[in-house]
């Protein structure tokens, strides 16, 4: 039996048995979706599933789905070659691309004078901390949003979205561009006609089927009130985290979070380093986006915040999901806490 408990769930979800059987049907279709003939034919006609399972979900059947290798493709053709601005709360698939031009208030909140020009989030990876998307945005990643909140991109107001599977119980490496119709961009890759001539290349059709799959079942636990049962845990580990000596602080606090979402800071007590304690004793959490883990440095994110360099360090994130358990959390709180107090006893 395996003790281990995956608090990680914003870095990566487990596969849903849907999905893994969805990809192991999709095994069995073997015609190129270009040709003709019924064998292609079939193969068209799971992605145009897979399109409309994740449209339906997305509350995008107003909008195109350009399937990509994930949300970091996707970044790259929304904002590749536009003059955008976003703030350093954005996650590093994104800001590599714009200039940093929004700020940022103590609550998290980013300021955007020109949306039209503008990148923002609709939730952060970090923290959890939920942005009110202005009209006429350019672009908004949706990525940790999607499946946990719900939200229509029809509604939203924004040019172009951004959204990946694994971040909801899909495979790893597919993902897509939301755009409302009418827009367009510069394809990158070139070659053959497939994404309605936006991104050339075979389509991956077990990973697409995959991606069908679970923004269907994202869609019906969200509607279940799977998540509100997942942010009264998050709630418990937070209260059960709170307090004591070196008081932590939870961040976001009150404010519009992703109910999965928990960010302590423990100002003095590095991240990294109570991520491998924790690890160590059987828990898996992260320091913040797994995108940057590996890195030894503060959080950007909690930088432009207003935390200092050593409270912007000494961060983890705590992310839940619909297998977590309360006896899980509650075990994690003891474990967490009397490393925290070793911690304290250490540095008095």
């Amino acid at each position: 039996m395996n003790s281990r408990v995956y608090l990680d769930w914003n870095a990566t979800t487990p596969l849903r048995p849907e999905v893994r059987a969805a990809m192991l049907a999709a095994m069995d279709v073997h015609g190129n979706p270009s040709s003709v003939h019924a064998e292609g034919r079939a193969a068209k006609a799971l992605i145009e599933r897979a399109r409309a399972q994740v449209a339906q979900a997305l509350g995008a059947e107003g909008a195109d789905i350009v399937f990509t290798s994930g949300a970091t493709e996707a970044a790259a053709l929304a904002c590749g070659g536009r003059a955008l601005v976003c703030a350093d709360v954005e996650h590093e698939a994104v800001s590599v691309w714009c200039d940093a031009g929004l700020t940022v208030d103590g609550r998290g909140t980013v300021f955007v004078p020109e949306p039209g020009r503008s990148a923002l989030q609709l939730a952060n990876s970090e923290t959890g901390v939920m942005q009110v998307l202005p009209k006429g945005l350019a672009v908004s990643d949706l990525t940790q949003a999607f499946g946990k909140v719900p939200f229509a991109f029809d509604w939203l107001g924004c040019g172009m979205g951004l959204v990946s599977a694994h971040k909801l119980g899909g495979p790893k490496g597919i993902g897509a561009l939301v755009l409302r119709r009418g827009l367009d961009f510069l394809p990158q890759l070139r070659g053959g006609g497939q994404e309605m001539g936006r991104r050339a290349g075979t389509e991956n059709l077990m990973g697409l089927a995959g991606f069908g799959a679970a923004a269907e079942a994202a869609a019906r636990d969200l509607a279940d009130g799977v998540w509100d049962r997942v942010a009264q845990l998050r709630n418990i580990l937070e209260t059960a985290l709170s307090g004591g000596e070196n008081q932590t602080i939870s961040v976001g606090k009150g404010f519009a979070r992703l109910p999965n979402t928990l960010c302590v800071v423990t100002p003095g007590w590095k991240g990294e380093t109570q991520v491998m304690q924790m690890d160590l004793a059987g828990f898996a959490v992260s320091a913040g986006s797994a995108c940057s883990s590996g890195k030894v440095r503060a959080s950007r994110v909690l930088r432009a915040t207003g935390f200092d360099e050593v409270a912007a360090a000494s961060a983890i994130r705590i992310s839940l999901g619909p297998d977590t358990t309360e006896e899980q959390v509650l075990r994690f709180a003891d474990v967490w806490r009397a490393a925290r107090a070793r911690h304290v006893s250490r540095a008095a």
